[in-house]
């Protein structure tokens, strides 16, 4: 179902941009290990394709992504598999992506739903949006190098108050906190994300690359967290309290 959960799209009227939409409504996007390889082969598309300029992620109504779906996550850590989370797989190809990334969030941006917005060059929020990350909440750990990226783009007692302490922040705390570039009206979103995205990829593409991989620098260190914070995400969600926790969000 990963071809209907995650459209991947080509907007005739913004040439240069490909789409990567959670269309899985019923589950508030929430994501299963086929939607993360689905994105993942997306990013690989975009990085190879020179009519590519500029890579949007988007949601649907009133939901960007709830995050993991817990029942995938909870199938992974019970099979014993020794092979890397198809997620660690996605926010690596993300870490990398060599196209500009923007995204547009409406309503919750949950986990995984809220850290690869630090990844995007761009965002844009509607008013009613929710970022939040309750890992600790669920006795796991930050991901997506979000340890190391967070305190640089938000500062230490945002980040802690996000990764840690589970604290939601509205679209106006994103906004002061830099996480995001705009506020703008729900209707509004995804036509913003779309322009936005639309005006880098008529921009001349080397120098663009250039700019972009100035600002973010180096990759190497992004990548070296997010192999740190598998080991402890791994080892996590095998422990006792991982599994008490789930235990009790699958029973709300």
């Amino acid at each position: 179902m990963s071809d209907t959960h995650i459209l991947v799209e080509r907007p005739e009227a913004q040439p240069g941009v490909m789409v990567i939409r959670f269309n899985r409504p019923e589950k508030k996007n929430a994501i299963t290990s086929a939607m993360y390889s689905r994105m993942t082969a997306a990013l690989h598309e975009a990085n190879e394709d020179e009519a590519v300029r500029a890579v949007a992620f988007l949601g649907t109504e009133g939901c960007f992504s709830a995050g993991n779906d817990m029942g995938d996550f909870l199938a992974y850590a019970m099979s014993g598999s020794k092979e890397p989370p198809a997620a660690a797989v996605f926010i690596k190809a993300l870490a990398v992506a060599e196209k500009p990334l923007v995204s547009g969030v409406d309503g919750l941006a949950i986990g995984i739903g809220t850290t690869l917005n630090l990844h995007c060059d761009m965002t844009v929020a509607s008013s009613r949006s929710l970022f939040k990350t309750p890992f600790v909440d669920l006795a796991l750990v930050p991901e997506a190098a979000s340890s190391l990226l967070a305190p640089k783009v938000i500062g230490h007692q945002r980040a802690f108050a996000m990764l840690a302490a589970g604290e939601g922040f509205s679209a106006q705390d994103a906004l002061d906190a830099g996480l995001i570039w705009k506020i703008v009206e729900a209707d509004a979103v995804e036509a913003e994300t779309l322009s936005l995205a639309a005006a880098l990829a008529k921009k001349p593409p080397q120098a663009l690359k250039i700019a972009r991989d100035l600002v973010r620098g180096p990759r190497e260190a992004v990548l070296a967290r997010i192999d740190e914070e598998l080991v402890h995400f791994s080892a996590q969600l095998r422990s006792a309290e991982a599994r008490a926790a789930f235990e009790a969000f699958m029973r709300r």
